[in-house]
């Protein structure tokens, strides 16, 4: 696969700063480093994690996961939106019963209804009953019995195909059905899984890890995976996800170019219009808003797909010029970020740009 650039330009000529008074300074990297990694053009089959306060990024291939497990006090399970993952859950807690596909049980406008709680709620608020609100497995239950099996469409793999230039292409094959059912094991989990028609079924066991937001595993390689770094390190995710969208009424919907902050790492976010708060290049931490701050508590979505236009018959995407964000990380540092671009000089999508500086 070719390789691209997701470039990262920093607009302060200072190497140290910091709002904590109380910690040590962190390092910013020094004016026009460019970090090199890729969302991976059109097909975007990366997920790239940013810690600004290192300018460090991890990159992760979407397709990797299925289940993330919450590592917090409850016990709560996602699943993998970048894939347009969907579940249903059965009336039944026994796995080795034979199922069969549920063509409704999907993603997409127009087919699924975001009230039928087939997918996690996209602000990323893991409590609630599943019925699009919380996450869309319900929370597991210390009594096993009630603990049902799901029906899940494990979505579609990364697309090969090219796109013509300007547009994406991110949906590949699909990727099949399993049924699955999630039980707490001690301070954690166990995950028992089959094909629809299987009688019998594997279990695997899945450890809560405080240092992260969740554990993640694959029912592709049937493995524990490495998906998001420590929940302290980083602040911003670059994926594509499955977000609500209104027409007419709320539907699920497949969304390229998004952004999604750490909420659960208590990154916080909110966006500035350059007609209500002033330019770019004039914005100080004295101007930051903390009140701002408190709706992306509780939405990892406030960067979204605000950042950019998404195109149309004719017209290519664009980055929104007239806006920018500010970032509180969870050790207080405050950052400014502003897109430059979402296309690489051939104009083909899943390069994105970024410049961003610390406040001071």
């Amino acid at each position: 696969m070719k390789k691209t650039i997701f470039s990262l330009t920093f607009a302060l000529l200072t190497l140290a700063s910091c709002s904590n008074n109380d910690a040590d300074p962190i390092e910013i990297a020094t004016v026009g480093e460019t970090l090199q990694s890729n969302v991976g053009g059109p097909n975007e089959p990366n997920q790239v994690y940013l810690d600004l306060s290192t300018a460090k990024m991890d990159v992760v291939d979407r397709a990797s996961w299925d289940f993330g497990f919450s590592s917090g006090s409850d016990f709560r399970v996602v699943i993998n939106g970048a894939l347009k993952m969907a579940v249903k859950q059965l009336a039944i807690s026994d796995i080795s019963l034979p199922q069969e596909i549920n063509s409704a049980v999907t993603v997409g406008a127009g087919t699924t209804a975001s009230s039928n709680g087939y997918v996690d709620n996209p602000t990323g608020v893991l409590q609630g009953d599943g019925s699009g609100v919380g996450t869309a497995i319900a929370e597991i239950s210390a009594t096993e019995a009630d603990n049902k099996v799901y029906l899940v469409n494990l979505g579609y793999a990364v697309s090969t195909e090219t796109p013509v230039v300007g547009s994406v292409s991110v949906d590949g094959v699909a990727r099949g059905w399993k049924k699955v059912r999630i039980l707490r094991n001690g301070t954690g989990y166990k995950i028992q899984y089959a094909d629809l028609t299987a009688t019998t079924f594997e279990e695997k066991i899945i450890a809560k890890d405080a240092n992260f937001n969740f554990s993640f595993f694959s029912l592709t390689t049937e493995k524990n995976v490495a998906v998001e770094p420590l929940k302290t390190k980083w602040d911003l995710n670059f994926t594509t996800f499955t977000n609500y969208v209104n027409f007419g009424s709320e539907v699920t919907y497949g969304y390229s170019d998004f952004i999604v902050s750490n909420t659960n790492g208590g990154t916080k976010v909110y966006q500035v219009l350059e007609a209500d708060g002033g330019s770019y290049l004039a914005f100080t931490k004295a101007n930051v808003v903390e009140d701002n701050f408190v709706f992306s508590s509780t939405d990892q979505r406030v960067i979204g797909s605000s950042w950019r236009s998404g195109g149309g018959p004719g017209t290519l995407p664009s980055i929104k010029t007239d806006r920018f964000y500010v970032v509180k990380d969870a050790a207080n540092n405050y950052y400014k970020i502003k897109f430059l671009s979402m296309t690489n000089d051939a104009g083909e999508r899943g390069n994105p740009i970024l410049e961003y500086a610390i406040l001071n």
